[in-house]
């Protein structure tokens, strides 16, 4: 007999507002908002035996069956949703329980024609799926074990993620995020077990909210060439340059704009905040001179000129090389938050009309 139960859970997207790069390594802090796209994902019973994963994002629906713990039969496009479910599973043997059959559906509003807007989908869509299976097998989870969960489940297809779309759609508004040590986790995991990973404290890592912005508005460009975190990460790490008085004044550098843009924010000091965001960039574009990682396209110059030459602050969001940029521009004045849009759109970027997500955002 198929469950006439439903459960339906979201996720928000995320941007970075400072910190990226630096923060994939455990005990850097980054600065990052959730936005109101997001996605969603449904869960209710199935009369066939395993998992049946469908998506607006591919073309047909997939038939999952179990084998010794994972599931089989996927595209790598499914990749996230099923070792999100492959991680919730862990949990639920451990505790001695069964995963009934499932009928597991994900919309997104994060991607325009099935290209993403650089908005943290992955994250998104792990976070949905981990909260929304969790709930449908009855198993009353806190929103620290929905995170750890969801970096467990990420960490296992990439383990130099840093997690922070995590902790953005897991808690929604403006977050500050330092990320543990992603192998201690997994190796946590792997040899005391999921539930005493979700226990166990992990060292180095927070989340800590942060007030949003006093008197600037977040607004948002995408230059409609989606990037891939995971390579531009990865080149980072293949380079020679970790690990030299380059990398070393990158990372302190970074960790001295993080600190002092959160000082900002939490003393609603709007122009302390735009200086702190103007460093930020000026750091990125250093690091993309020296290790030529492609960080900074055309159309992300003219989003951050745009911006600045109207008195804000502007910087890619996120690893770069396309994606979206973002800008904090004087929230009383319209006019000239108009003429920054209407330059960017000069410019091949579009204005995106997304607004910060609210703490304690699941559905």
């Amino acid at each position: 007999m198929t469950s006439r139960r439903t459960v339906v859970r979201r996720a928000p997207g995320k941007l970075y507002v400072a910190g990226e790069y630096a923060v994939v390594e455990p005990g850097n802090t980054a600065i990052l908002v959730a936005v109101d796209r997001y996605v969603t994902v449904t869960v209710s019973g199935t009369a066939r035996t395993g998992v049946v994963v469908s998506s607006d994002l591919w073309p047909r629906s997939a038939h999952l069956r179990w084998q010794d713990g994972r599931l089989t039969g996927a595209d790598g496009e499914a990749a996230h949703v099923v070792t999100a479910i492959e991680t919730v599973a862990d949990l639920l043997t451990e505790r001695g329980l069964s995963v009934p059959p499932l009928s597991v559906s994900v919309t997104s509003a994060l991607h325009e024609n099935g290209r993403k807007y650089g908005l943290g989908s992955s994250g998104a869509v792990t976070v949905a799926t981990i909260a929304a299976v969790a709930s449908y097998c009855g198993l009353e989870l806190s929103r620290d074990a929905r995170f750890r969960l969801a970096l467990l489940a990420t960490a296992r297809i990439d383990p130099k993620g840093s997690g922070g779309d995590l902790a953005a759609g897991t808690w929604g508004g403006w977050i500050a995020y330092r990320a543990p040590d992603r192998a201690f986790v997994l190796d946590l995991a792997r040899s005391r077990g999921v539930e005493e990973a979700l226990r166990t404290p992990w060292p180095g890592s927070e989340i800590r909210r942060l007030p949003a912005p006093n008197g600037l508005s977040l607004e948002v460009g995408w230059t409609g060439n989606p990037a891939s975190t995971t390579s531009l990460v990865a080149g980072l790490h293949r380079r020679t340059w970790r690990g030299t008085p380059s990398h070393q004044k990158f990372v302190e550098s970074t960790a001295d704009f993080v600190h002092a843009a959160i000082g900002a924010l939490e003393a609603g000091d709007g122009e302390g905040l735009l200086h702190q965001i103007r460093r930020a960039r000026q750091e990125l574009a250093r690091l993309d001179d020296e290790v030529g990682l492609g960080i900074f396209t055309p159309e992300l110059t003219a989003l951050c000129d745009a911006a600045e030459a109207a008195g804000g602050a502007a910087k890619p969001s996120g690893a770069g090389g396309g994606d979206c940029g973002i800008a904090l521009l004087a929230a009383d004045a319209p006019h000239d938050i108009a003429q920054v849009h209407g330059r960017w759109t000069a410019a091949g970027v579009l204005p995106l009309p997304v607004r910060p997500a609210p703490e304690g955002n699941q559905a």
